[in-house]
């Protein structure tokens, strides 16, 4: 089996190198791309710049019977020291237009269009509602995944509809109710159905750009304040209902916790910040710490927020 598995790789390669040519790298190290600086190399790596190299790329992983995993602006997920098998695609795909309808507007977005850049541009147009999005680090397609949200808001308040590469290699749109949004999750969370986010329509309404920068510089302001700065991952736990993972984390002593050189921040416990050269595995102890010494303490699971990602070959 072995064999036939290492006789396989270079007809997959050469025939990714056909398709894709000089664009395709082997051994990308994904620390590179990740926000925490963190994680091993991915067997092949391909950018794309629009929604057509996207789906071209998913569709030839595909016929390689090749796993791929999207990656966007690589927070939010820990990525394995072992790397990440088959094929992974940066997400660049980032136009935005917009379509004003009496005092509505519709936001556009592909799907590798980062949040902040996506609520700035808002902003100076007077489109109302994504200010919160300014503050959250990663791309629209991630952010419909996992519904992002903060300030009280979320994905799920504005999301007309999102433009989806299904599994069976079909396009077409999906509703927010067949997303099946609620907190943090979605029906695509964690590669569900093998589909692929290509771009999300929002629905907003007119305002005062004066007023918008406003509000963003306000969220922008607390942000500063009250998450540490570095390399991080980003809030690591679900909220669990009626209290904050952060305020359980510090309440059980760990803030300022550290396994090699990885800490639990002193500055806000739901963060995990990269002290430099730390390890996959350094940031998952200090998960598992985290876990077992809330659930002694309090009774809480606290469950990831953040997504694993790649090979970790048993070890969690």
């Amino acid at each position: 089996m072995l064999t036939m598995v290492m006789s396989a790789r270079p007809t997959v390669a050469g025939d990714l190198r056909l398709a894709f040519g000089e664009r395709l790298r082997e051994g990308e190290l994904l620390s590179r791309h990740t926000s925490a600086r963190i994680g091993g190399p991915a067997d092949f790596f391909l950018t794309a710049d629009s929604v057509s190299e996207l789906v071209d790329a998913v569709r030839a992983a595909n016929l390689h019977a090749l796993k791929h995993f999207i990656l966007g602006a690589g927070s939010n997920i820990l990525v394995s020291d072992r790397g990440v098998r088959g094929l992974v695609v940066k997400n660049r795909a980032a136009a935005v237009t917009f379509d004003g309808r009496g005092d509505t507007i519709i936001a556009r977005a592909e799907s590798g269009a980062g949040l902040p850049t996506l609520a700035r541009q808002c902003v100076l147009r007077g489109a109302a509602g994504l200010e919160w999005a300014a503050t959250v680090p990663g791309t629209v397609g991630g952010a419909v995944v996992g519904n992002a949200g903060a300030h009280g808001s979320d994905v799920a308040a504005h999301l007309r509809v999102a433009t989806i590469l299904q599994g069976n290699g079909e396009i077409r749109d999906w509703s927010p109710a067949e997303l099946k949004l609620s907190y943090r999750k979605s029906a695509l969370k964690n590669g569900a159905r093998g589909a692929v986010v290509l771009a999300a329509e929002f629905v907003l309404t007119r305002g005062d750009p004066a007023e918008l920068q406003r509000r963003v510089d306000h969220f922008i302001s607390y942000r500063k304040r009250t998450q540490p700065p570095g390399a991080s991952i980003g809030s690591m736990f679900r909220n669990p209902p009626g209290d904050f993972a952060g305020r359980l984390i510090e309440a059980a002593g760990l803030k300022g916790a550290q396994m090699g050189r990885a800490e639990i921040s002193s500055v806000h416990g739901n963060f995990f910040v990269n002290q430099g050269q730390a390890t996959a595995w350094d940031v998952y102890s200090l998960i598992a710490l985290a876990q077992n010494r809330v659930r002694e303490q309090f009774g809480v699971e606290l469950e990831l927020e953040i997504e694993l990602v790649g090979d970790w070959g048993g070890q969690c």
